[in-house]
């Protein structure tokens, strides 16, 4: 059995830091509405209480840099200062579907803004930490390149664009990693994008050819960054450091429409994902995003921890797993009240109202996963 060492903790919590603008161009910002920005401290310290002192959160490039090369870091820094003080580990996003106003996503410029920008928050996070520094250079390459560049679902807010928009954020994300390892050599980068399985609805060889060139496509933004893909983008195997997968209920469709739920035929189970990435990869992994709604949450993340520990038995190395969004938030497109996460929207004190259910879950399976990998380290070392 493989025995996870390289976060602070096992399992994490995810704070959703979507920055993009929506197709009507409207800028969300979810660390403001979920209260994140302001109860940063009470967050940390109520997360670590629970037994997740590892993390995901963002770096707001849009606020920021809002004049170019022109840092303001009111914004980060509370952040970054009250994760230390609360010992929490913190891995990065620095592209969150959102960048300053003043920048065209398709010229060259923006990659290299985005390299700058990232040099200065790696220079920021060694200021103010001995600590070896986690990033996620740009979220969901695969995810933003068909919702920006495809059906135009949020910024760029372009059609038929998706190749055009993933190359360019594959660009920016190696230029990221180099440049903060300038900075600092010791950095570490979780390369993050969805997880997924596509099946065809009749027996076709058409269909069956169709369906699985788009399930296929789930490696290609990997593949760009590690040069197996278009290497004219600048892509090597040492850009992949750690692969972080994105995994919830409704990742697996029907090709041309309609949600695989599991338990239909044909639903492929998490385990067999997983081994088929690490196989085509052999690097570390961890699922970076994996969630659901109302009362189906406890039951998803016991799913995910059974498929997981499938996993480690297998000796496949799933380093982590990040509950995400840990905390309910308004909704994209109408603000609803998504209920989510394991904690709720924070009162006047910051305090904020725990899930129950999940957090039974997350308290058993603590306690078994921590069992269970202790007498496998034991094993090993005896």
């Amino acid at each position: 059995m493989y025995v996870p060492c390289l976060f602070k903790s096992f399992f994490m919590g995810g704070f959703e830091c979507s920055t993009h603008r929506r197709d009507d161009g409207r800028r969300l910002d979810l660390l403001q509405s979920t209260g994140h920005d302001r109860w940063a401290a009470e967050d940390y310290a109520t997360l670590r209480r629970l037994g997740l002192q590892t993390v995901r959160d963002g770096v707001r490039w849009h606020l920021v840099e809002q004049q170019a090369g022109h840092y303001d870091w009111s914004s980060f820094l509370p952040m970054l200062r009250a994760a230390q003080q609360q010992d929490v580990q913190v891995i990065w996003d620095l592209g969150h579907y959102g960048w300053p106003d003043d920048i065209d996503i398709w010229q060259p410029a923006f990659v290299e803004r985005f390299a700058r920008f990232a040099a200065a928050v790696a220079q920021q996070v060694r200021d103010e930490s001995d600590q070896v520094p986690f990033y996620v250079p740009i979220n969901e390459i695969s995810f933003w390149s068909w919702a920006g560049g495809e059906v135009g679902y949020f910024n760029p807010c372009a059609l038929d664009r998706s190749l055009e928009l993933k190359h360019q954020l594959v660009r920016a994300s190696i230029a990221a990693i180099e440049a903060i390892r300038a900075i600092d050599a010791r950095a570490r980068f979780v390369l993050v994008d969805p997880l997924i399985h596509v099946v065809p609805r009749d027996k076709r060889a058409a269909s069956q050819a169709d369906a699985e060139a788009y399930r296929l496509s789930q490696f290609q933004a990997w593949d760009m960054l590690a040069g197996r893909q278009w290497p004219g983008l600048g892509g090597k195997p040492e850009y992949l450091d750690i692969i972080g997968v994105n995994f919830y209920s409704n990742n697996q469709w029907y090709m041309g429409g309609g949600t695989l739920w599991r338990g239909e035929p044909g639903y492929r189970p998490l385990v067999g994902m997983l081994s088929e990435i690490y196989q085509r990869y052999q690097r570390p992994l961890c699922i970076a995003e994996t969630g659901d709604e109302i009362g189906r949450r406890a039951a998803w993340f016991r799913y995910v921890c059974e498929q997981v520990e499938l996993a480690l038995q297998r000796t496949i190395p799933i380093e982590g797993i990040c509950y995400y969004p840990i905390l309910d938030y308004p909704g994209w497109v109408d603000d609803r009240h998504c209920s989510a996460g394991l904690l709720g929207f924070a009162d006047a004190q910051g305090q904020r109202p725990l899930y129950a259910p999940l957090g039974e879950e997350l308290k058993a399976q603590q306690a078994y996963f921590a069992e269970h990998l202790l007498a496998s380290r034991q094993a090993l070392t005896s």
